[in-house]
């Protein structure tokens, strides 16, 4: 990943993916997964996303990756919650109740590290990496989580008129890197809204649940 691009997006407050809620889509449809109410949680380039409160508020014990030291530190403090700080090969790991988030590159990440993990909340992961990059993270994240179920939020615009992050990702791409493991459900789109939209001149966001294949 391109380390210093997303450095400098943080130092210079330019993180339009950052929402200050928990993301509507996630409210909605996260029950569709199915799991149980203290299942363990995987959120992929989380940053400081408030879904993580909200994830953690419902019983789940999560676990995120993110690049991104200042944002985890901002999350706990939010929180209330005071981390212990390890090492983890090239990673950091900060630990707190049922909170665990790793600092770092993302493909450094491992199965032993991440543990059991029920499911996958993917809002700010594969719509943020371009897209000689996206392979090579679909088959990562599948790898260290087993194949496990997902609940995918993507955006689909026309990529001619700007560009990302985030990235349109469109039905034919998510396809291309989860359809061999996963059978797939387009559970809603919406208009896409914001800086993106404006720029594209619309698009919609798109939303789907993952369940692996049973083989």
């Amino acid at each position: 990943m391109d380390e210093g691009f997303w450095e400098e997006r943080w130092r210079e407050n330019r993180i339009g993916f950052h929402e200050p809620e928990a993301n509507a889509l996630l409210v909605d449809h996260w029950d569709r997964l199915d799991i149980a109410p203290d299942a363990p949680v995987f959120v992929p380039l989380c940053g400081k996303s408030l879904d993580l409160d909200w994830l953690l508020a419902r019983g789940h014990a999560v676990t995120g990756v993110e690049f991104n030291r200042m944002a985890v530190a901002e999350v706990f403090a939010r929180l209330g919650l005071t981390p212990a700080v390890t090492k983890a090969g090239p990673l950091e790991c900060f630990t707190a109740g049922a909170l665990r988030l790793y600092v770092g590159d993302a493909f450094a990440l491992t199965a032993a590290m991440l543990g059991p993990v029920a499911a996958i909340y993917d809002r700010a992961a594969l719509i943020a990496l371009p897209p000689e990059t996206r392979p090579r993270y679909a088959r990562h994240l599948m790898e260290v989580t087993g194949t496990a179920p997902q609940l995918l939020v993507t955006m689909a615009y026309d990529q001619s008129q700007t560009n990302g992050p985030p990235f349109s990702v469109p039905a034919e791409e998510v396809t291309r890197h989860y359809g061999a493991r996963y059978d797939m459900a387009l559970l809603t789109t919406r208009p896409l809204g914001g800086p993106v939209a404006l720029r594209a001149g619309g698009g919609e966001e798109q939303v789907r649940l993952l369940h692996p294949r049973v083989a």
